[in-house]
Formats: C-alpha cells, structure tokens, sequence
C-alpha cells in the first residue's frame, strides 16, 4: 500500500521550520500529503504557495472557548475526509483528534513532542492547565507507534516519564543551504561600522533572555546594536520596554519573516543570541532551531549554559557561553566586542558544523521507521 501522510499543527506551517522540512522531507516517500495549520497572530500570514498545506484564519478576540472549539471542528473536519494511512500530530494540542481519527482509520499515529509541554514556561504559575496538557499527554502519547524528541535530554525524560521506548531523536535543524543573500543592516537599519549586530530570531515571550540583553545594553549603547525578528504575545510589552528603556536606538523589531526568507537576515549579523532563561524544565532541556539556523547562517552563537544548548556550543566551537547564575554578561559582551578576530575563526567552525547540523543528515533516523 501507497504511504499517505496527514500533518497536523496548532500554528502557521509557513512560519515553522520544523514541519515544512518535515512535508518536503515526506514528499521523497509519498506524493499524498496533506497538512493543515492555524493562523492567529497575523491574518494578513495567511499563505497558500503549497497546494498539499491549508492554513486557517483563528481569532482569540471573541473568547477563548470559541477559538479552541472552532479549531477542534476545522481539525475533525480535515482529520475525517483524509485519506491518509500516517496520521503526525505535529504538538499536544493535536494529539487526541488525530489518535482518535487515526484509530478509527486504522492508521499509524506520529507524534512530535516538541516541547515537554505539561512543563512550558510560560505557563509556570498555571498549575491546572499544566496539570491537564500532562494529563492529556499521559493519556495519548502510548498511542503513538512513533514519538519524536527534539533532543537526547527530551527522549530521556519522555522515556522514564511514560514509560516509553519508541523514541526517535529529531532536533530541530535547519535543511543544508549556502544559498542565502544578506540583507545590509547597516545600510538599512543606519547602524554604525562600529557596532555589532546583535539578531535575536524566534518567539517574543518572557524567559528568552531579551530582557538580558536590554539590561546590558544600557551600559553598551555605543558597541552593540539587537535585531528582533519574530513576533508573539510579548512583542508589544518588549517594545514598550525598549523605549522605557531609552534603547530604541540600539533595538529594531522586523517583524516575522517567512522561514524561505530567513537566513537572509541571520546572516547578516555578527552574533546570534540565544539567551534561554532556566524558568521551566521545558526551557532547561531546550535545543532551539535557531541554535542551528545561526550555525548555518555561520553566524556564531551567544548562548544560556543550559546543557544541551552549550553542548553543541563548546563541542563544535561555534560560540560564547553565558552563564546564568553569574549575571556577567556585560563582562562577556566586551570580550565578544574587543575579540573581534574571535568571531572570524568561530565563522568558520560555523561553517564546518553546518555540514553535520543539517535536517538532511537528522531526518534519515525517521525514515528509515516509516519504510
């Protein structure tokens, strides 16, 4: 039997890395695809260059309820009339719709636990819903005949938490390419020869290390200039603090930029910033694509001392490390800036770590599972 392949995600598919690397990695397998994601941060995202991808148009602003009952309909919807034999439940929130759509078609279940969602950040001081997305996940995840990990500290964890033993490793790296233009900050953004560039790319939320850098960039106005890019439920706040800092002229939000579109701008910067705060176990067993999208941008890396992420800094020598508990920072930023020649060596261990850091290279362990 032909291998036919549904994709499921509670997010734009054009924004996420992770799952259109995935559909053009099925494509090699099978040319029945279908996936649909949601859209609620921006309408105007909306996209439909991919013919096998729906995205559709969600609003919070009438009532929570509405929205989640509304996604639940589209996804049943979408999850009945397939014709699909593998079912990927691409986050929790996915998960029971497509186990019980798939059960009912006898079909093979795939999920990504791409976080350890009963343990997300941000919802730190929401105890009951943590409670129920763990009680959720207990529920479904052994109904998966797959569970992907994003990294080895994640499938450990999933492993003596439920059990399991039908783990597959899967972190989120970005596919090979070398064919990326830069975009000239400097020229654009009238940023001084004198500064470095400083790119942050990812989410806006709290615990990602951006008011870290705020902090530092008041005493390093003159050395350092942060480009945002990426939007989420914080990006207002973050804006507002940029200015109540007096840091507007040392901090540009761009806004989200197509996956397509990306390393256009990583980059174009000098260093990567991936200042991941320990506020959850979520973000203290973090792997971030963007960890690899500035390996392969050869742009070398700032990062948290959490240890998956320094791991992969100290072991390809592509980057600094911060400390967390130290708050040295401004100490670290300096030496950053006055090692400037540092920075040309770490481009090219960057460079180097690309040709192993690749989806190409990461996606053969699953699909070696689906022949």
């Amino acid at each position: 039997m032909e291998k036919s392949f549904f994709i499921a995600y509670l997010g734009n598919i054009y924004f996420d890395t992770r799952s259109l690397n995935l559909i053009n990695s099925l494509k090699e397998k099978s040319n029945s695809i279908s996936a649909v994601g949601f859209e609620w941060r921006d309408h105007s995202k909306i996209n439909t260059k991919q013919k096998e991808i729906k995205i559709y148009s969600l609003s919070k602003k009438k009532s929570s309820l509405f929205f989640y009952l509304k996604f639940v309909f589209i996804l049943l919807i979408e999850l009945l009339s397939s014709k699909a034999n593998y079912f990927f439940a691409m986050d929790l929130y996915t998960l029971p719709f497509v186990v019980i759509v798939a059960k009912l078609k006898k079909g093979i279940v795939i999920y990504d636990a791409r976080e350890l969602f009963g343990f997300l950040a941000g919802l730190v001081e929401k105890d009951k819903i943590q409670s129920i997305l763990r009680f959720i996940e207990k529920k479904f995840i052994g109904k998966a005949s797959i569970v992907i990990a994003t990294g080895e500290m994640d499938a450990e964890f999933l492993a003596k938490e439920y059990s399991l033993s039908n783990i597959v490793v899967l972190r989120n790296l970005p596919k090979y390419n070398k064919n990326f233009t830069q975009i000239d900050f400097r020229t654009e953004l009238k940023i001084p020869d004198n500064k470095l560039i400083l790119i942050y790319q990812g989410i806006v939320l709290h615990g990602r290390g951006l008011k870290i850098i705020f902090d530092a960039l008041q005493n390093l106005k003159d050395k350092f200039h942060v480009v945002i890019v990426g939007n989420g439920e914080q990006l207002d706040f973050y804006k507002s603090l940029a200015e109540s800092m007096k840091l507007s002229e040392c901090v540009t939000f761009v806004g989200r930029i197509e996956q397509d579109k990306l390393l256009n701008y990583t980059s174009s910067a000098d260093v990567g910033l991936s200042l991941i705060e320990n506020v959850s176990l979520s973000y203290y067993y973090a792997l971030p694509n963007k960890l690899f999208e500035y390996i392969m941008a050869e742009v070398p890396l700032l990062s948290s001392n959490l240890p998956q992420m320094q791991k992969i800094v100290e072991n390809y020598s592509v980057g600094f490390v911060y400390d967390l508990e130290k708050n040295n920072l401004n100490e670290l930023l300096l030496k950053i800036y006055n090692e400037k020649e540092k920075l040309k060596e770490l481009k090219i261990n960057c460079a180097k770590a690309s040709r192993e850091l690749n989806w190409e290279n990461e996606i053969t362990n699953l699909l070696k599972l689906l022949n």
